[in-house]
């Protein structure tokens, strides 16, 4: 999480200039420089093609191999690697030995090499303090917005904010006014013209007359300090977006409960008047740094903060901290730093979106980007995460400090608490509770998916006859998870894991009988434990859920059904036509026999199309089959062409069928989307209910809809409603002509 964060800053401005108050880690470890534009090819030399032209190959290899000798050796040492792996001592640079504005003069490097406590207290990053606080502490113009400065190889982030010019800390709502344009200027723009306007302005109209007079205090920054990213590590932009989303959720969110606090009780100039004091006790003692930054923790809660708050974004866990008694959780999102892994481009599509944008709706602007949640759907489930115990929400919610109307709020969340359930899903919950699903529920799962109290899951079997599978990556090793599950269920009648987890893997290749229950439980009597084995896993990303997926297949035998059963149904309409024209001419044409004097005219013509029909009796009559002066055999073929040109008048709903075209083929498929099909698919649909009993057909013509290979059991069961038993009576009677298959599919899956 975060892995570019290298440290956090207090930094204030007074009277006496600028000042880094506090910083944590103790010892920060310095960048190494680098080129500042991407690496070139060390494969070979870019060169022109008017030089090519003038060389030989063999010359073009042997220059190239002389050339890169010496390149590559230069260019190694700036090649850009992920502060999270190892670093060879021997090819670390001196930041001293690159002049730049703001280094320290040859005195100071000379006085920090005879007190090297001072050079702790004084140096950071190779700048002194006073230079680098200069840099971070902006004109009161620039305050109250987002701070960005990009030195070298560092990025400074943060959120500076001042007191009004007479010194009085105050309320001042702002409008956001988008700033200019520039690269990644117009992204940045939406995503703080989201925020509510209360939140940019740093406390919004509801404390405008709360003020606070600081006797020195005239600006403070808390600065986020990251190892600039080289150009080629990640996509066009993802740089851009990974640092807005963390000024968003930790700068920008801390500067203003800073903000508040200093306001309505001048918070941060205390607490830097007792980080001051103390910095300058440590220094005349010649305590080392770290010893002073261990023991400010104990007299500023702004110290505690930035330790809790930087050792959560390494961990890439929750960040509880307090400020002047006010408790705060703080986060990233957990797969930000997937921005930064050009590798990993091609699984990149879950960070910025979800299955569709509904989903990225429902789960809200915070939980919409880099966070690989899944769909916010009724027939999912939720479960319940295991919460620290100085953290218990029953507790809070129970507490004395909840208000008398918001009691019956904090009384319906424990009751949700209670209900939740990995066989229920979020439908089920809010049937029970008698919440509304869109406006109660799906708020509140929010909540604790957001606060990492719940994730959300696939609806597990009341009887654990649900089918699993074994995660492809664990988080952690497993001779480590085996040690733990081995601790949390000592009971022999549960295998070891490694066992439970070779017994599940085997059971996916199983045709029958592969759930949890028939593989693994095997006894009713065990199932409320292996409920709470299930639980361990699920919490651990240990199991996958496999999910039943249908197609419809159109066979061999069922078109050619339904071909036979269209050129029957046209066969009988011509034979009713002509057998109606015949009787019309032997009443209004006396000069012509009767019809049964002369032979019945060949008509292979009746199983084909219409068109090909018209077409056959005039070959018939020119390739000399017909008699020239058979007058009434040609009469009959006259009737058998105006009788096609009326069945096509009348019935053009079946020319518009596709007989004939591309997909009228006798090759077995699939229909895609039974819900959007063909008038020819549609026929092939309505052709496999024949014979069916009529409530078996009619439940089929119902949920065929979403048998397209990308809906799962879960959700046919809730858009049909049906039970799971009227499911399997519909696969069983339609076996034929159906595919099922169990797998997990994934956003970016496409279905089989």
């Amino acid at each position: 999480m975060a892995e570019s964060l290298l440290a956090i800053l207090l930094v204030t401005s007074s009277a006496k200039g600028p000042n880094v108050v506090y910083r944590w880690p103790p010892s920060v470890e310095n960048t190494r420089p680098r080129l500042s534009r991407p690496r070139p090819p060390v494969d070979g030399l870019e060169l022109d093609n008017p030089w090519r032209a003038s060389h030989c190959s063999d010359s073009l290899n042997d220059l190239a191999e002389t050339h890169m000798e010496g390149f590559v050796d230069d260019i190694d040492d700036y090649a850009w690697r992920r502060p999270t792996e190892s670093r060879d001592g021997s090819m670390s640079f001196s930041r001293s030995a690159i002049p730049a504005s703001g280094r320290d003069s040859p005195c100071n490097e000379e006085r920090r090499e005879i007190d090297p406590i001072a050079n702790e207290y004084q140096s950071l990053f190779d700048y002194t303090a006073q230079f680098l606080a200069g840099m971070l502490c902006p004109q009161g113009h620039l305050c109250h917005q987002k701070f960005e400065l990009v030195i070298d190889n560092l990025v400074f982030a943060g959120h500076p904010v001042c007191a009004e010019p007479d010194g009085m800390w105050r309320f001042k709502p702002e409008k956001y006014k988008p700033g200019s344009r520039g690269r990644g200027s117009r992204h940045r723009e939406s995503n703080l013209a989201d925020k509510d306007s209360s939140e940019v302005s740093l406390g919004g109209d509801t404390h405008t007359t709360a003020t606070s007079k600081s006797s020195w205090l005239h600006m403070f920054h808390l600065v986020l300090v990251f190892d600039l990213p080289d150009p080629s590590s990640s996509a066009s932009g993802n740089v851009a977006r990974y640092f807005d989303t963390i000024y968003e959720q930790i700068a920008f969110t801390v500067t203003a409960v800073l903000f508040q606090e200093q306001v309505l009780s001048n918070f941060v100039e205390l607490e830097c008047d007792a980080i001051g004091s103390l910095e300058t006790e440590y220094m005349i003692k010649g305590e080392p740094f770290s010893d002073f930054a261990s023991q400010a923790q104990r007299v500023s809660s702004i110290a505690t903060a930035m330790k809790y708050l930087y050792d959560a974004i390494k961990s890439s866990s929750m960040a509880h901290i307090t400020l002047n008694d006010l408790p705060l959780e703080l986060q990233l999102p957990p797969y930000l730093d997937h921005l930064l892994h050009s590798e990993e481009e091609s699984e990149l599509e879950f960070v910025g979106r979800l299955e569709n944008q509904t989903d990225s709706q429902l789960w809200g602007r915070e939980l919409s980007f880099g966070w690989r949640l899944p769909a916010l759907v009724p027939w999912k489930s939720l479960l319940l995460l295991d919460a620290d115990q100085d953290l218990d929400p029953y507790a809070n919610l129970r507490g004395s400090h909840v208000h008398a109307e918001e009691r019956s709020l904090a009384e319906g969340l424990i009751k949700f608490l209670e209900t939740a359930s990995v066989t229920l899903s979020l439908a089920d919950m809010a049937s029970l509770l008698d919440w509304d699903l869109h406006s109660q529920v799906y708020p509140t799962v929010r909540w604790l998916v957001h606060h990492r109290r719940a994730k959300i899951v696939d609806t597990v079997h009341n009887g654990l006859k649900t089918i699993f599978s074994i995660a492809p990556k664990l988080d952690k090793p497993l001779t480590t998870l085996t040690a733990e599950f081995k601790r949390d269920f000592p009971q022999s009648s549960i295998s070891p894991l490694p066992t439970l987890m070779a017994t599940i893997s085997d059971s996916n290749s199983k045709q029958a009988d592969n759930h949890f229950f028939a593989t693994v439980v095997q006894s009713k009597d065990l199932i409320s434990l292996y409920h709470e084995v299930v639980l361990w896993m699920l919490k651990r990303d240990l199991l996958i859920t496999l999910h039943l997926h249908v197609r419809v297949v159109t066979t061999t035998e069922l078109k050619v059904h339904v071909r036979q059963t269209h050129e029957r149904k046209l066969e009988r309409r011509v034979s009713y036509h002509l057998h109606g024209r015949r009787r019309s001419s032997r009443k209004g044409d006396h000069g012509v026999g009767d019809a049964h004097e002369h032979p019945r005219v060949n008509t292979p013509w009746l199983s084909l199309s219409p068109k090909a029909a018209k077409r056959y009796p005039r070959r018939s009559i020119d390739s000399g089959q017909s008699k020239p002066n058979d007058v009434s055999g040609s009469i009959l073929l006259e009737d058998a062409e105006d009788v096609f040109d009326e069945i096509s008048e009348e019935d053009s709903g079946e020319e518009n069928v596709g007989w004939g075209s591309s997909e009228d083929t006798l090759e077995p498929s699939m229909i895609s989307d039974p819900g959007t099909a063909s008038p020819l698919e549609r026929k092939w649909l309505a052709a496999m209910s024949e014979g069916k009993d009529e409530y078996i057909a009619r439940r089929f013509a119902l949920i065929n809809q979403y048998f397209d290979g990308k809906r799962t059991d879960d959700e046919i069961l809730y858009r049909a409603e049906i039970s799971r038993k009227q499911l399997r009576e519909v696969l069983h009677h339609y076996e034929e002509y159906v595919s099922s298959v169990f797998y997990q599919l994934h956003h970016t899956d496409a279905p089989v």
